[in-house]
């Protein structure tokens, strides 16, 4: 049996990075004694799957872990209560929002979320410059970046992956921009998108606001919407 957890991450604990996040969920887990599954061999581990990882630093709204659990230990397991009990066991700005069980057969997130829209404030500019350099931007062909690759250094066309971004509010020190990045084959980051404007911005807030999955009739739909075990009756095979 799978689950899959949504949470936010906000506050002071954006500063936490994503391999500690996972072990503060580990943790989390044992604490709220979930029946989680465990690796064989000589060094057992939770069966636990994390979504896209989040730049250290970056807020969210929409952050996902899915945990496997012992099928034998299940019955009488709450799905409804445990949101609020494993929000007990994590740390302050860290956030369960939701739980729902996930058919094993589907895709992991890493390999189903095509794309994330993202907030992002930046500060000690003006609006009218930001707004044409982004038309600049999107009016190209081409964006490229160098990037560092197994110890080498690549160059990637950044275009295909800004699949929209634009000013959306002015701030008392700068805009608001929303912007939606893809994530195959492989993800746009922020900074890149940002470095690649002419003048080249610096993000101050950045918030992950969605992750989205492309489904089979082309509609696109958050992960937790996508899991089609929800209404699975605990201990069967999924």
């Amino acid at each position: 049996m799978r689950l899959r957890i949504a949470f936010s991450k906000h506050g002071k604990v954006r500063f936490t990075s994503h391999r500690d996040v996972a072990r503060i969920w580990e943790r989390a887990l044992r604490r709220s004694e979930l029946p989680v599954a465990y690796s064989e061999g000589f060094n057992p581990r939770p069966k636990l799957s994390f979504g896209l990882a989040l730049s250290t630093g970056h807020e969210s709204n929409g952050e996902y872990i899915d945990v496997d659990l012992d099928p034998a230990r299940v019955a009488g397991l709450d799905i409804d209560s445990l949101a609020g009990l494993l929000t007990m066991h994590l740390p302050v700005g860290l956030t369960a929002t939701g739980v729902v069980v996930v058919d094993r057969r589907m895709p992991s997130l890493q390999q189903a979320v095509t794309s994330c829209t993202w907030q992002i404030d930046v500060r000690d500019v003006d609006p009218v410059i930001v707004e044409a350099s982004i038309d600049r931007l999107l009016g190209c062909d081409e964006v490229t970046v160098t990037r560092e690759r197994k110890g080498k250094e690549v160059t990637d066309d950044l275009r295909p992956a800004v699949l929209s971004l634009a000013v959306v509010s002015p701030l008392e020190d700068g805009v608001r921009l929303i912007a939606e990045l893809g994530t195959q084959p492989r993800s746009a980051r922020v900074s890149e998108v940002l470095s690649a404007l002419d003048p080249p911005l610096v993000e101050h807030r950045v918030l992950r606001l969605h992750q989205w999955i492309q489904t089979d009739d082309g509609r696109r739909a958050e992960p937790m919407a996508v899991s089609t075990a929800s209404s699975a009756p605990l201990g069967a095979s999924v």
